[in-house]
């Protein structure tokens, strides 16, 4: 029989100590970590608050194997204490059967994982970057003051602050670089400061009051009373295209690994056509500069074909660790055999905190860096904890 009462009431247990760990770990996770770096970052509460249901999708392909292991880990544990598991195999059920319940609870989480990989947690992750990043304003103010400073790598100019309150740059000095990128060309200090953002145009309004300008040399130049600096917005703040593989849909990363392919083979094409002229010796004199442009697109497509095939391969992956996680959870819980459910999953779980986790981040690097094939770098851990539960199972049906 491979599904009656005892399935059954294997199957709810394992339910319910599976909802209440994944809601125990989830609210762990938001309150004592993903939310402290989100006032970090400089979120104010009221946006905090908005950003959580898009932030909890993307720890489930985290808190679902945990939680999916703990669970086997207490259920099964506690069956083999209550004696349950001998008096199963007393009456003759093989020990295989009572495993069916913890393998359909595998199942059932690694498909819940992909199909939230499909749409939903892509989908989330790019909305949460587009709602961070449509307060402009109210980010940098919470930078400034968080910081004391605004500086970005690709802005040729530097804010800094003693204090903010409310809408107002206490103590502000703005200074920008010259063409070179070497100095600052400009100084300007101002008793009061406001920044306004105008993503029509781009730009960054700093509007000054009471302000001494001079040069880097510390030259005085003048005071004005009001003045108004123009500047720049970094393109990170105003991009809300999908350029990152975690922030696309399914159908998306196939869409745009089809792109970037048909783009590589093009700028194949045009190399082939550059580079014969070129060995006939009679290329115009800017010849070498396409090709070289070309190669570099070529580098940049299959850098880009490498996340793809990553992001590709790793949400499968990360979904069937939850069914590996349950094929490792059945055995060392019946092993242990101690309703001190703490001992068997901390057992259970170092190993894979050391070993599953570690081959998994280095296999992603590696596969984004392309180093190794995705199939290879993303496969191999589930592969060892299948071996490892071969291992375990083989040894439990022989005791």
């Amino acid at each position: 029989m491979y599904w009656g009462i005892l399935h059954r009431a294997i199957f709810l247990d394992l339910l319910r100590v599976f909802a209440m760990a994944l809601l125990a770990l989830t609210g762990l996770l938001l309150l004592g970590g993903i939310l402290a770096e989100a006032s970090q970052r400089g979120l104010p509460p009221g946006q905090l608050l908005s950003v959580i249901p898009l932030i909890i999708p993307s720890t489930l392909p985290y808190t679902l194997p945990t939680t999916t292991l703990f669970a086997t880990c207490i259920v099964y544990g506690r069956l083999a204490h209550d004696n349950e598991i001998l008096a199963v195999k007393s009456s003759g059920v093989h020990l295989i059967h009572v495993i069916w319940p913890g393998l359909l609870l595998g199942a059932t989480v690694s498909a819940v994982t992909v199909g939230l990989y499909y749409d939903l947690i892509p989908r989330t992750h790019h909305e949460l970057r587009v709602r961070v990043l449509r307060d402009v304003e109210e980010y940098l103010y919470s930078m400034l003051k968080r910081e004391g400073k605004l500086r970005h790598p690709k802005l040729n100019y530097e804010i800094h602050v003693r204090l903010v309150q409310g809408r107002k740059l206490l103590d502000a000095v703005f200074m920008r670089r010259d063409p070179t990128g070497l100095r600052f060309d400009l100084i300007a200090r101002a008793q009061e400061a406001e920044l306004l953002v105008d993503l029509a145009h781009n730009k960054i309004y700093v509007q000054m009051k009471h302000c001494h300008v001079a040069n880097d040399s510390g030259e005085y130049e003048g005071f004005v009373e009001n003045q108004n600096w123009p500047v720049e917005l970094p393109e990170d703040l105003t991009n809300f295209k999908k350029t990152s593989a975690r922030s696309m849909t399914w159908l998306e990363l196939w869409h745009e690994a089809d792109e970037t392919e048909r783009k590589k083979r093009k700028f194949q094409t045009d190399l082939a056509a550059h580079q014969a002229v070129l060995n006939t010796g009679k290329a115009p004199a800017n010849y070498p500069i396409h090709v070289e442009t070309q190669r570099n697109e070529i580098k940049h497509s299959d850098a880009h074909l490498s996340q793809l095939h990553t992001e590709m391969h790793s949400r499968p992956a990360l979904a069937l660790g939850c069914f590996c996680f349950v094929l490792v959870g059945c055995p060392v819980g019946i092993w242990f055999s101690r309703s001190d459910f703490l001992s068997a999953f901390i057992t259970c779980f170092l190993p894979i905190v050391s070993i599953y986790y570690p081959l998994l981040l280095a296999g992603t690097n590696l596969s984004k860096m392309g180093r190794i094939h995705p199939g290879l770098g993303l496969w191999i851990p589930n592969v060892l904890m299948a071996l490892i539960a071969a291992f375990l199972f083989r040894r439990l049906l022989k005791n």
